[in-house]
């Protein structure tokens, strides 16, 4: 055991010796977390609009009224001809072009139907199902309105009354949801990149050569260079925690020891992958580039910004082998629905069976005489 702390003290005095090693340790996560929570965001507002009234009556400016009352849209140009807002969509200055026809207001009195041609910038289809969808909603309130006040239909029928209700996220806060995943993220990067890089450089400096001789075990020196890192992760993890909580105001209606106590399975796993990266590899580089390879597609398989069951099936399968996309869930579960142990053990089981088998991999592949 005192070989352990002894070797613990050592690996605290080489990290803090390391002047630039501090902000990256501490300052960074927290500075990503503060800028990515508030710029990773899947709503869409300030959309680009250009519209063609063809018609120029009380109804079409009625029609239009609506949409520059609404939060979503900037209404840029009104145009009488659709070609110059061709050219803006072109270059990029439009998002979105109404088409409002002639005879618009005439054939509502009359014929009581018309057609409204929306013209979306696909190029990000997500973003284009987003813009289809609040121009929508627009011109069926407008349609509501219109049959009622101006053409004085009564609506004095059987209707089928809606009533929303959002659970977990009433206000439909994006923040709510990406904060918890991205500061596993952020976690993860840290600790990883930071085990990655730490036996390699042993290798690089020679002073491993001074290790190999000494009588310390293997279990003693991988625990050794795990614990500070170790600490270091969750003391960022703590600190994101409570940013998480009184700068994002993100509800944590589960456990937070549970939260605590598996982050800190999850932590090891993360650094016996690091670790197992480092005893492979001959350079920092080597090590740099083999982590962020493996990052890399975890973070685009983890859910955090698309959601797993939207992806093919090969690629769920493929998340098996994911830490990420385990721990990503299950502070969602936990902190945001308030999920008990019971509904996340699947989670923790496999976590922690990951974690034991990658610290395993981590000790057998390092070899003292190397």
């Amino acid at each position: 055991m005192k070989t352990i702390l002894y070797f613990i003290q050592k690996e605290f005095l080489q990290i803090f010796r390391d002047k630039m090693m501090l902000p990256i340790i501490f300052a960074i996560p927290v500075i990503q977390l503060l800028v990515l929570s508030y710029t990773a965001t899947y709503e869409i507002k300030k959309i680009d609009l250009g519209i063609v009234d063809l018609d120029r009556s009380v109804t079409s400016a009625n029609f239009i009224s609506k949409f520059e009352a609404s939060p979503f849209y900037v209404l840029k140009l009104v145009e009488p001809s659709y070609q110059d807002l061709d050219e803006m969509m072109q270059k990029g200055d439009l998002e979105q072009i109404i088409y409002i026809p002639q005879h618009f207001e005439e054939d509502l009195l009359n014929k009581n139907n018309t057609t409204v041609q929306i013209i979306t910038d696909a190029i990000n289809g997500s973003a284009a199902s987003l813009m289809s969808a609040y121009s929508a909603q627009i011109l069926g309130g407008f349609n509501m309105e219109f049959l009622i006040e101006e053409m004085m239909i009564p609506v004095a029928y059987r209707q089928i009354n809606n009533e929303v209700a959002y659970w977990y996220n009433p206000e439909l806060d994006y923040k709510t949801f990406m904060v918890p995943g991205i500061l596993v993220l952020l976690v993860t990067i840290i600790g990883l990149f930071l085990s990655a890089m730490n036996i390699v450089k042993e290798k690089e400096i020679g002073t491993i050569e001074q290790l190999n001789v000494t009588p310390i075990k293997k279990y003693q020196f991988i625990i050794g260079k795990l614990m500070p890192f170790w600490f270091i992760a969750m003391f960022d993890l703590g600190l994101g925690l409570l940013i998480a909580k009184f700068v994002f105001a993100v509800p944590m209606l589960g456990s937070v020891p549970l939260v605590i106590g598996v982050a800190g399975v999850y932590l090891i796993l993360v650094l016996g992958i690091g670790l197992l990266i480092s005893t492979l590899s001959d350079t920092q580089q080597q090590s740099m580039f083999i982590s962020w390879f493996f990052v890399m597609i975890f973070i685009l398989l983890s859910g955090l910004f698309t959601p797993v069951e939207n992806m093919p099936i090969w690629a769920q399968k493929l998340n098996i082998i994911n830490p990420i996309a385990y721990f990503i869930e299950f502070m969602r579960l936990v902190l945001l629905k308030g999920s008990s142990f019971m509904d996340v053990w699947k989670n923790i089981v496999s976590i922690s069976v990951y974690a034991v088998v990658m610290i395993a991999l981590a000790t057998l592949r390092y070899r003292k005489h190397s």
